[in-house]
C-alpha cells in the first residue's frame, strides 16, 4: 500500500540532499514536491495545501542540528504532520452496553459484511460472545453470505429469512442475544447511497432503536475522494463513530486514509488489509505515517508475529538454532507461519528500509509454493538427515514435487548455506550460551 506516495515523497526529501542548512528557496522544492505527492495519491487540494503550508512554516521556523540533515529534519516534520492529519492516535471500538451493539453503514460493495465477520473473528480472540445479526434484506444472498462466514469463524448468526423488515430483525436479534449471554452484537445492513431518502431513513431508524455503541462507516479505500464525500454525506445523517477502509491492500493511492479524517472529523477505526478473515488491522495513524515514509512498522510486525508463534515454539525454534540442527521439518513450520502472518512482502515491507529494497522484486507468496511441494515429497527421515538424500530419492522428490532435480538441488545447498552460517554465528559467541540466547532472541 501507498508504494507510489512513499517513493514520491521519497523525491522530495532527496532535493535537500547534501544541503547543509535549510533555505526558503530549497524548502519551498521540496514542499512543492511533497504537495504534487499528496494530490497524485488523491488527497483534496485543500488538505494537500493546508499539510504542505504547515510543514513550511515549521521547517522554516527549525534550526539544524548538527547531528541531524536538512532531508532527517524534514522526514520528521512530515512524520509528525501525517500523524497529526490521521488522528495522532489510535481509537479503540468503546464498547460499554451489555450486549455492547455495533452498527454496520456503508455502500453497496464496500465490504460490511466481510468486516462484519473479520470484526467478530477479533472480537472473539479477545474473549467476548459474539452475534452476528443478518439484516440486510435487499442483496440476493447477503443473509447465506453472512452465515457461511459465521460459521468459518465459529460465530452465531442470528437471521429471518422470513421477515424483511431490518427493524424487526435487529428487534428480535437484541432479544435472542440477552437471552444467549451474547457480550457483542454486530448488525450487518445494507448497502445504501446517500441520494436515497428511504434507505437513508431506514438506517437512521435503526440507529434510533438499537442504540449503537458503535457506528462504524466501512467505506472503500479504492473510490478515493468519492470515499471522503460519501463519509460526508453518511455523517450528516448518521453522526457515526468510526471509519473503516477497506481494500487498502489494493492499488488504493492512500488519498482516502490521509483525507477522511480531517474531513468528517471522525477517526479510522480499522483498515482492511487482504480477503482472508484475519486481515484486518487496527488503525495507528503513527504506524501509518512510518510506513507511507518508508520506516517500516516493527510494531506491528512484532504483533502479528505475537499472534502467530508461540512462545513455546519461538524457545524450540532459538534452541534449534543455536545447536545449529536446523532442519527441512523447521523450514516448513517457519513458512506456513509466515504466510499465517499475511503476504510475505507486506510482512517483509514492515522491516525498516525492505520496503525500498523491494521496491521492483517479485516476492508473492506463490514463489514458495515449490519448495513447500518438495519439502512434503520428502520422508520424515529425509526432512530431519538432508545428508542422506541421494541421486536416487533426489528423482524421487522432484517427480513426486512436479520439480526439477535442479531445484531439489538448490534447495539442498540452501539449507546448508543456512547452516553455515548459523555454525559461523555460534563460533563468533564463542560457544557461551547466555550471549547466543541473545543473538538469536534478536534474530
Amino acid at each position: 500500500m501507498f508504494e507510489t506516495l512513499t517513493e514520491r515523497l521519497e523525491s522530495a526529501f532527496d532535493k535537500l540532499r547534501g544541503k547543509r542548512r535549510i533555505t526558503e528557496t530549497n524548502i519551498s522544492q521540496s514542499v512543492k514536491e511533497i504537495r504534487r505527492a499528496l494530490l497524485a495519491a488523491d488527497v483534496h487540494y485543500r488538505v494537500a495545501k493546508e499539510f504542505t503550508e504547515e510543514v513550511k512554516r515549521e521547517a522554516l521556523g527549525q534550526e539544524v542540528l548538527k547531528s541531524v540533515t536538512p532531508g532527517q529534519m524534514l522526514v520528521k516534520i512530515v512524520y509528525d504532520r501525517l500523524v497529526a492529519l490521521m488522528g495522532g492516535e489510535a481509537a479503540p471500538l468503546e464498547l460499554k452496553s451489555k450486549p455492547a451493539v455495533i452498527l454496520m453503514a456503508g455502500l453497496q460493495g464496500s465490504g460490511k459484511t466481510t468486516f462484519s465477520a473479520k470484526l467478530a473473528k477479533k472480537l472473539k480472540s479477545e474473549g467476548k460472545k459474539v452475534l452476528l445479526a443478518a439484516a440486510d434484506v435487499y442483496r440476493p444472498a447477503a443473509i447465506e453470505q453472512l452465515k457461511i462466514l459465521g460459521e468459518q469463524i465459529g460465530v452465531d448468526v442470528f437471521a429471518r429469512e422470513d421477515l424483511k423488515d431490518p427493524r424487526e430483525i435487529a428487534r428480535e436479534a437484541m432479544a435472542y442475544a440477552k437471552a444467549h449471554g451474547h457480550s457483542v452484537v454486530i448488525v450487518d445492513t445494507a448497502g445504501r447511497l446517500s441520494i436515497d431518502e428511504e434507505m437513508m431513513r431506514e438506517i437512521s431508524d435503526l440507529r434510533e432503536l438499537l442504540r449503537p455503541d458503535e457506528i462504524l462507516f466501512v467505506v472503500d479505500a479504492m473510490t478515493g475522494q468519492d470515499a471522503v464525500n460519501t463519509a460526508k454525506a453518511f455523517n450528516d445523517v448518521l453522526d457515526y463513530t468510526g471509519v473503516v477502509l477497506t481494500k487498502l491492500d489494493g492499488d488504493a493511492r492512500g488519498g482516502a486514509a490521509l483525507t477522511i479524517r480531517k474531513v468528517v472529523r471522525k477517526p479510522i477505526k480499522f483498515v482492511g488489509v487482504g480477503e482472508k478473515l484475519d486481515d484486518l488491522m487496527p488503525f495507528h495513524p503513527d504506524r501509518m505515517a512510518s510506513r507511507i515514509l518508508g520506516m517500516g512498522d516493527v510494531v506491528t510486525l512484532v504483533e502479528k508475529a505475537q499472534q502467530t508463534i508461540s512462545e513455546e515454539e519461538a524457545r524450540r525454534m532459538q534452541k534449534r538454532l543455536a545447536e545449529n540442527k536446523f532442519d527441512f521439518e523447521d523450514l516448513l513450520s517457519q513458512l506456513r507461519q509466515l504466510k499465517k502472518m499475511g503476504g510475505l512482502k507486506d510482512v517483509l515491507s514492515m522491516v525498516p528500509g525492505m520496503g525500498k529494497m523491494l521496491k521492483n522484486v517479485d516476492l508473492s507468496d506463490e514463489s514458495f509454493k515449490h519448495v513447500e511441494a518438495i519439502i512434503q515429497s520428502m520422508t520424515p527421515v529425509e526432512r530431519r538427515k538432508p545428508e542422506i538424500i541421494d541421486k536416487k530419492r533426489k528423482m524421487r522428490i522432484a517427480m513426486g514435487s512436479g520439480t526439477s532435480v535442479q531445484q531439489v538441488n538448490q534447495l539442498l545447498r540452501q539449507l546448508q548455506e543456512m547452516r553455515k552460517m548459523m555454525r559461523k554465528l555460534n563460533k563468533q559467541q564463542g560457544g557461551k550460551r547466555p550471549k547466543r540466547r541473545k543473538l538469536f532472541g534478536r534474530f
